[in-house]
């Protein structure tokens, strides 16, 4: 069977049932009428399964599934490692490279250029050539950008060239992460595998800072934290050569054909084990070897210098002009400039209220960190069961087997279930946090406003990411790396007005305004993506399918 036959009958509707009339939905007006319109395509409750079995939507075990995971969690981790212990390694580069501020200054602004321009290269490229291949290429980039920092003494010029390179290492392992998620999980299971991946990947947000703190407070150089990081790029970048197989749907399906695979598809370890056991076996492959040749798809298979001619690195910002997304995004990026601007006034708060040293500043980080690990954790187990509560309000059988086709699923109410009351935690800890500040509270009431603030930022990344890739399951990397660019550059615009601001208001108003403006404008977010995104997708979709039957046509 051809890769495209599989791909074609994993997406394949499910058995129609005209007779079957949902009377309890609670959907939109505008969800209503495009599930009128669409009745024919979905399953009645309760009806009998087909009598063909349905091919699953992947062959990973739970247990396999579990071990992805964890990889995934820690080769994300470099993003937001790299991102926070430069930050106390600021004065330490200005004294030793003879720079001013500013010019050092420069270096953060870079970082975050390539931030969001490395996702919008590699997000699409890795649902062409697929996830492995862009995984390996990154983190060795990553590796040999530290390996030049850590070597660079005197050359401010080289310090900007290799810091736009270990950005660009380190900012596309999300989207691609987020790509494997949908290769391989369902739509109503990728919320438990978000979490603990998203777990994993704020480590970073915890180790950075103390690490960077520690480094500027004892040694007084900043090059052993270069040294750190190139060797977290190796290993790394061994442990998804080892481990990490192919998943990418367009490439190998749900998994199940080891004859799909090109032999840079394999993961190493999958490689050595298939060597030793053919050695065992090579009487019983040499009988079956032309049936073999005959039936693989990879004869078919374009090479990779053909799909990455395919590739359009602007395909990410199409995906920001969808009605059916753009506020999606919104809901991302406004909650990233939130959590930059915590972290970026959190050095002067604790220097100038608490006079705390580098060290201590670092060690400041860690509940924050806490609470997005802590977040994670629970928005995952919180995603799921609202897929579970809004199928069952509307009468929906999930396949947890081949998945449910989203054509039909109102996947916006449920992973928008619940933000209106998140929203009103996040407006009241933002505001309390900044009158808490200017008033000199209690240490422990700072930390603990922070841990609060972490977790709900998290809970906000994952819900709306998940969203995106839902949406986009034919470039689910490419939706994440949408996401990407909108939160840097949003991101990169409140830290420009972070400091006049700062000085136009005291601390308390600031972080009440910012409190005021995510909680409102997130609301309105919230309202239309519920009332209208799915009509919106739904809009979408059919111009696509418009498009590429004139071009099939022509």
């Amino acid at each position: 069977m051809s890769t495209v036959k599989e791909i074609t009958n994993l997406t394949s509707p499910p058995t129609p049932c005209p007779t079957h009339k949902d009377e309890s939905s609670n959907l939109p007006t505008d969800s209503d009428q495009i599930a009128s319109n669409n009745d024919s395509k979905k399953t009645c409750p309760g009806s009998k399964p087909p009598s063909t079995p349905s091919i699953p939507y992947t062959v990973y075990t739970q247990d396999q599934k579990r071990r992805l995971r964890l990889l995934l969690g820690f080769a994300t981790i470099t993003s937001p490692l790299t991102a926070t212990c430069y930050f106390p390694l600021l004065p330490l580069l200005r004294t030793h490279f003879h720079s001013s501020a500013q010019a050092i200054n420069l270096t953060l602004t870079i970082y975050i250029i390539f931030q969001a321009l490395s996702p919008a290269v590699f997000g699409p490229l890795s649902d062409s050539v697929g996830r492995r291949v862009v995984f390996l290429i990154t983190l060795a980039v990553y590796a040999l950008g530290n390996l030049g920092l850590a070597l660079n003494k005197s050359s401010y010029a080289a310090l900007l060239v290799l810091r736009a390179l270990q950005s660009v290492g380190a900012s596309a392992a999300l989207a691609v992460s987020y790509g494997v998620v949908a290769d391989v999980c369902v739509p109503s299971e990728r919320g438990r595998t978000l979490g603990p991946v998203s777990m994993a990947l704020n480590l970073g947000a915890c180790v950075g800072p103390v690490i960077g703190g520690s480094v500027a407070w004892t040694s007084g150089s900043y090059e052993w934290v270069f040294w750190s990081l190139v060797i977290v790029g190796v290993v790394l970048w061994l442990a998804v050569g080892l481990f990490l197989p192919e998943t990418a749907r367009v490439l190998v399906g749900n998994g199940g054909s080891d004859a799909e695979r090109w032999w840079w598809e394999e993961s190493w370890w999958s490689v050595l084990m298939h060597g030793l056991s053919t050695q065992k076996s090579n009487t019983e492959t040499e009988n079956h070897e032309g049936q073999n040749r005959g039936d693989s798809p990879v004869s078919s298979r374009k090479s990779i210098l053909q799909q990455c001619r395919f590739v359009n690195p602007l395909a990410c910002l199409r995906v920001m002009f969808h009605l059916d997304t753009c506020f999606a995004l919104w809901m991302q990026g406004s909650f990233y400039v939130v959590d930059y601007a915590v972290v970026a006034a959190m050095p002067d708060i604790f220097q100038d209220i608490y006079r705390f040293n580098e060290l201590q500043i670092g060690l400041t980080y860690i509940p924050r960190g806490i609470g997005i690990i802590a977040g994670g954790f629970c928005i995952g187990k919180i995603m799921d069961y609202n897929y579970k509560t809004v199928a069952r309000k509307i009468g929906w059988n999930i396949d947890e087997v081949a998945g449910d086709d989203l054509q039909q699923f109102p996947i916006e109410r449920a992973r928008a279930r619940g933000s209106y009351f998140l929203l009103i935690i996040s407006t009241a800890i933002l505001v309390g946090y900044g009158w808490a500040v200017t008033n000199h509270a209690h240490l422990a009431i700072v930390l603990i406003l922070q841990f609060i603030q972490g977790s709900m930022g998290c809970c906000f990344y994952n819900t709306y990411n998940a969203l995106l890739v839902d949406v986009f399951p034919e470039s689910p990397s490419t939706a994440a790396a949408a996401a990407s660019i909108v939160r840097c550059a949003m991101a990169a615009a409140g830290v420009a007005i972070l400091q006049p601001l700062l000085a136009a208001l005291n601390r308390g108003w600031y972080f009440t305004v910012l409190g005021i403006w995510s909680g409102v404008c997130g609301a309105l977010a919230v309202w239309m993506i519920e009332r209208k995104g799915m009509s919106w997708r739904a809009q979408r979709v059919e111009k696509r399918s418009a498009g590429n039957r004139a071009n099939v046509s022509g």
